[in-house]
């Protein structure tokens, strides 16, 4: 039966990670792999969330299932942390259920979407993450793309990107990065977010917010104000969310999915659809990190704690934003890499054409994909002057 079945080529970004790893060269640096780093390196457990942990298994007493939905407490909390105080919350509108990591809300919003308008068409920004299309297309809905990403600028191609989304048809749904737009960097602005909620008001379209990186660009709330804008004026929203980076739970798959319906009757029927495609695909959720992350949200003290160090973790990355870009000014005697300073989140396209990532790759051992999206986490006082060092020369010779 499977005696047919030809290898697949490897992911490109578990690939490098496979081609890093068996690298020898003392001086390899890693800029491919969507985790943060600290100075060490290391993607370290928060100590917000080590205490959290602490607190919860000293008092734990089952491991039984939490339920299709998850768990209620995390569910309630993240929504107030997506959503701050919006009407919608207190209008009961807003229906979530947790799943397993970002993926999941992904896949889970993509069936819901599916059981509801199976005509829908996706529109996912181009360029986009790249599991997006898998994720999505997958759940056999159609899947087109907008404009996004102005390479030559490296600014948001905002213009194209309204162009494209004017004749979106209604019952269509429109993806869109949250903040720190993975790979590109670019966010778009608090004018254009308000720009795209009155033109998704006026088409009929539907928002899907991937929301990956909440805190990571500015703040917690203003890394929301996208969501929250379309929320305010919108009848309809879809959001994914992922605690994997802002609570650095990547291995715990920890994620909600939500949607902001016209009335209260309609989320709670879209909750009723969540749980039986939950039921129908993974049955249940995990617990545990969704119960670290319920406990970190309810307790004044370990909140306090963790959104320090989430702007602990944001500052370190618009630090070395800063710092890669004047570093390659003084190499090059130019702006060309000034753009990484105003972009946001952990990555940014450093503008190489793929054979200079080739010959980074080659001669110095710097690992990125080969769009030159590079992972500014990966950074830390040891390699950047190794690693500018090597871009300069790769770009001047």
């Amino acid at each position: 039966m499977f005696e047919g079945l030809a290898t697949l080529p490897a992911d490109p970004i578990l690939g490098l990670m496979s081609l890093f790893r068996n690298d020898t060269n003392a001086n390899k640096v890693d800029l491919g792999v969507g985790v943060y780093k600290n100075e060490y390196g290391e993607t370290p457990v928060l100590a917000s969330v080590q205490e959290a942990e602490a607190r919860m298994l000293s008092r734990q007493v089952s491991k039984s299932y939490v339920g299709p939905g998850g768990n209620p407490a995390f569910n309630a909390a993240m929504s107030e942390l997506l959503l701050g105080r919006s009407p919608a919350l207190a209008e009961g509108r807003f229906a979530a259920v947790q799943t397993p990591g970002g993926c999941g809300a992904l896949r889970v919003a993509a069936e819901l979407i599916k059981t509801a308008n199976p005509s829908a068409t996706i529109w996912v920004s181009d360029p986009t993450w790249g599991n997006h299309i898998p994720l999505l297309g997958n759940a056999g809905l159609a899947i087109r793309q907008y404009p996004y990403f102005d390479p030559v600028s490296s600014l948001v191609a905002f213009d194209a990107m309204m162009s494209t989304l004017a004749n979106v048809k209604p019952g269509d749904l429109v993806l869109l990065h949250g903040c720190c737009h993975n790979p590109s960097g670019a966010d778009l602005s608090p004018e254009q977010w308000r720009e795209v909620a009155a033109l998704a008001l006026k088409t009929g379209f539907t928002p899907f917010i991937d929301m990956a990186y909440q805190g990571l660009a500015d703040d917690l709330d203003g890394d929301a104000y996208g969501l929250r804008c379309l929320a305010d004026h919108l009848p309809e929203v879809v959001v994914a969310a992922s605690c994997s980076k802002n609570f650095g739970i990547y291995r715990e798959r920890v994620g909600l999915v939500g949607l902001l319906a016209a009335n209260p009757g309609s989320a709670q029927a879209a909750v009723s659809h969540m749980l039986s495609i939950v039921r129908g695909i993974y049955s249940m959720p995990p617990d545990h990190g969704a119960a670290l992350v319920a406990e970190v949200l309810t307790d004044p003290q370990l909140r306090q704690r963790w959104e320090s160090e989430v702007a602990e973790m944001r500052d370190r990355i618009n630090g070395l934003r800063d710092l890669f870009s004047s570093a390659m000014q003084s190499r090059l005697g130019s702006n060309r890499f000034d753009f990484v300073k105003r972009q946001k989140g952990m990555f940014s396209f450093l503008g190489l054409s793929e054979a200079e990532v080739l010959r980074l790759r080659s001669q110095y051992a710097i690992y990125m994909l080969s769009s030159s999206r590079a992972s500014i986490a990966g950074f830390n006082s040891t390699n950047l002057d190794y690693v500018c060092d090597a871009i300069a020369q790769v770009v001047t010779t």
